[in-house]
């Protein structure tokens, strides 16, 4: 496949612009399991990294993918892989020992129906609180939600970027609507994305600490088989990567962790925002589902509703400071869901009962139409 010029037009997948946006970002390394919907981006990375001086690996399951990518991330390549559905419960443990050893590295997960093997070529959202909560003990994560084949694209570059500047495993959230549908892109040149480094240590430092804290909580990680040796563990560990149960060290890596992701939530924040300047009928929704609720907000407002709507691009960690400026001039939210309504209850959480809050679910494997949407909204209004 040709390189790509900021003038060619081309009709892409979403899982096609999601490899793109991979190899753009400057990834080497692709571990990963074929899984329905996913599977397109690990053929195409199975093609392309080994003519880019890169390699692809198909491990035995989930489970060994997850550890390869951190393996290679720990080496000093930027690393990812892709799943779905139950391929991302068999991630968690290992995705776990991303978040306390502090790797960066990249999980796309392309959402499908659930639980178990559930629906696995339709639609859901079903993973959101997975994505945040998945894996045991108390941690951060970032995730980010496209809502078109260009952002995914964008948001698998970022994501890279993200994970190498806060040295943590990031989740893109996509799902088998964009993964599968097409449109027409104009892809950035690869040369143009701009993608943060990790920090690293000076080669001649002589006492290297690869957990050593500081006020943004994000030590230097230097790569092995380089100038420094250090260990890495799933255990607690202090600042120079070995095991500890000292009460104090224990306290500050849980906080660290959390802390590097969860006190920078504003700042991290992404938003589209649609119509929400007068709204008194605000609906919140991310990924496909909001492609959906634009088209009713625009019905709502031909039918004298003034609607608006905030879309969520970066789902974790959640900030509500965008959502409660707007809810103090709305007197409904509606967050659409193709879950029993995961989000949502963040949702509530952030406007502090300032605003009803109302959900709608569809967890039949089925996108919503808008006239569901706009007819729901009506109905909730008493008209």
């Amino acid at each position: 496949m040709e390189a790509t010029t900021e003038k060619m037009v081309r009709v892409l997948q979403g899982n096609e612009a999601c490899a793109e946006g991979a190899l753009a970002a400057g990834v080497r390394f692709f571990a990963g399991y074929p899984i329905t919907p996913s599977s397109e981006i690990a053929e195409i990375m199975s093609r392309r990294l080994p003519l880019m001086g890169g390699h692809f690996i198909q491990m035995e399951d989930e489970l060994a993918s997850m550890a390869a990518i951190i393996g290679a991330s720990l080496t000093g390549v930027r690393s990812m892989t892709a799943t779905s559905g139950p391929g991302f419960s068999l991630m968690q443990e290992n995705l776990g020992f991303g978040c306390i050893a502090e790797i960066p590295c990249l999980v796309v997960n392309v959402q499908r129906g659930g639980p178990s093997t559930g629906l696995p070529t339709q639609v859901s959202q079903m993973d959101i609180m997975q994505a945040r909560w998945g894996t045991h003990g108390d941690h951060a994560i970032i995730a980010l939600a496209p809502a078109s084949v260009l952002e995914c694209f964008e948001m698998t570059v970022a994501c890279v970027s993200l994970g190498e500047e806060y040295r943590t495993p990031t989740v893109l959230l996509m799902d088998e609507v964009l993964g599968h549908m097409r449109e027409d892109v104009v892809l950035p040149d690869p040369e143009a994305c701009e993608v943060c480094s990790r920090l690293m240590p000076d080669e001649d430092e002589i006492d290297y600490c690869p957990y050593e804290s500081n006020e943004r909580n994000i030590s230097p990680l230097a790569p092995f088989s380089g100038a420094h040796r250090f260990h890495v563990t799933g255990l607690t560990h202090d600042r120079h990567g070995f095991p500890t149960m000292v009460p104090e060290e224990v306290d500050a890596k849980i906080r660290g962790i959390v802390n590097k992701i969860e006190l920078h939530a504003d700042d991290l924040a992404l938003y589209e925002e649609f119509m929400v300047d007068d709204c008194e009928v605000l609906l919140f929704a991310y990924g496909s589902t909001a492609r959906v609720a634009k088209s009713s907000v625009r019905a709502l407002r031909e039918r004298g509703v003034k609607a608006g709507l905030l879309r969520a691009k970066v789902i974790w960690p959640f900030s509500g400071k965008r959502l409660r400026e707007l809810a103090k001039h709305a007197s409904l939210v509606v967050v659409p869901e193709m879950n029993m309504g995961q989000l949502v209850t963040e949702v509530e959480r952030a406007v502090c009962g300032a605003v009803r809050v109302v959900k709608e679910s569809r967890v039949d494997g089925s996108l919503f139409v808008p006239a569901e949407i706009t007819d729901f909204v009506e109905k909730e209004m008493g008209r």
